[in-house]
């Protein structure tokens, strides 16, 4: 991701070894929040093979396996052709619902107690799908879990490779919806392809939406340039970068990122697969954490990347050899950098002290 990184051999970085037993069982029940899911990014190929045979949508793959093939990625855009072509099966409320509870299925079963969902409207009113109707079958999802005892919102994105003028247009039709989903949407974002989509491109929206008062996000640094980091500060206003791991390119943003404690929703076997890094051993992640960077591990789109969020705190274990107090550290800084009133953060890191209390204890 950085030129010094880009000049070590592969051949001169250690093996990766498994890590302990031990730590796996604690990565996999330490308490965690999940700031960076792209719904539509959680269609198992299972599902949308279901889906797509009930709603009479053809697929350009004869199987489940045929498909999972595709997944071989040579960048963002890659990625992203097969992405939409994906989500012309979600077409009804109950679609986007049984997409949507899927996911919630598997985030509870590694400990995410709470999960701040993107979502893109342009991916479906394009198509034809009112805007209601994604609305609808997401939160009917999250308000099922929300009253089992989970916690969730939604933040809706805009889709960087479209228009200003699309942008404040999606935003006219989902603001008739705030009051009704006032429960669960809490901001907005900027995803898709950064090339040639600079974050000054939404400027006007950004600026208008935290007129509106709602929380503020983008994708920044992934496969742009450290100057978008800060021109995702500076001219959008965000609270959260997404990605942000080129961020490493530009000294004094580091420096900012750092005392200011913006939070990074970093995405590790995404960067692995769309080839923002060649090997895991050479994420930045650690060093991120080491020069006190406020930096989240996210799952990004695992539907298509290989892994939900234990798979991604036991990839990084393993090539970075991180040991408890840097995994508590990323899922602490998850909690802190939740869109969330104080009183229930403060529940939420609670539960994580307890936990990693309870295992220092044992040891």
């Amino acid at each position: 991701m950085t030129s010094s990184a880009e000049r070590v051999p592969v051949t001169s970085l250690a093996p990766v070894a498994p890590i302990a037993a031990a730590l796996r069982r604690f990565i996999e029940a330490m308490p965690k929040a999940e700031l960076h899911l792209h719904i539509e990014g959680t269609l198992e190929p299972e599902l949308l093979f279901a889906l797509g045979q009930r709603n009479r949508i053809a697929l350009p793959y004869a199987s489940v396996d045929a498909l999972r093939q595709a997944y071989d990625f040579s960048d963002l855009q890659s990625f992203l052709d097969l992405y939409y072509a994906g989500a012309a099966v979600l077409q009804t409320e109950q679609d986007f619902y049984e997409m949507t509870a899927a996911y919630l299925a598997r985030a509870r079963a590694d400990q995410v107690l709470h999960a701040e969902i993107f979502f893109d409207p342009q991916t479906h009113t394009e198509r034809g799908i009112a805007i209601e109707v994604v609305f609808a079958g997401i939160a009917r999802a999250l308000r099922e879990a929300n009253a089992a005892g989970f916690s969730s919102a939604m933040i809706m994105c805009f889709l960087r490779h479209l228009s200003e003028a699309d942008a404040f247009a999606t935003l006219d039709a989902a603001l008739p919806l705030r009051a009704q989903y006032a429960d669960l949407w809490c901001g907005v974002g900027l995803d898709s392809g950064e090339r040639g989509n600079p974050p000054e491109k939404f400027a006007r929206v950004f600026a208008r939406c935290g007129e509106l008062g709602l929380r503020l996000v983008a994708h920044a640094g992934e496969e742009g340039p450290a100057a978008y980091v800060s021109d995702a500060l500076d001219l959008l206003h965000v609270e959260r970068i997404d990605h942000g791991v080129r961020s490493e390119e530009d000294p004094a943003l580091m420096q900012r990122l750092a005392r200011e404690r913006i939070p990074l929703t970093v995405c590790p076997l995404s960067n692995l697969k769309l080839c923002v890094v060649d090997d895991m051993r050479r994420h930045n992640l650690a060093r991120l954490l080491q020069a006190g960077l406020a930096v989240t591990v996210n799952s990004d789109d695992p539907a298509y990347f290989g892994g939900y969020m234990n798979a991604n705190f036991i990839a990084v274990a393993e090539a970075l050899a991180l040991d408890r107090r840097q995994l508590a550290q990323l899922s602490r800084n998850s909690f802190n950098a939740a869109f969330l009133p104080a009183q229930a953060k403060a529940a939420l890191l609670q539960q994580l002290d307890a936990f990693v209390a309870a295992d220092s204890g044992m040891q």
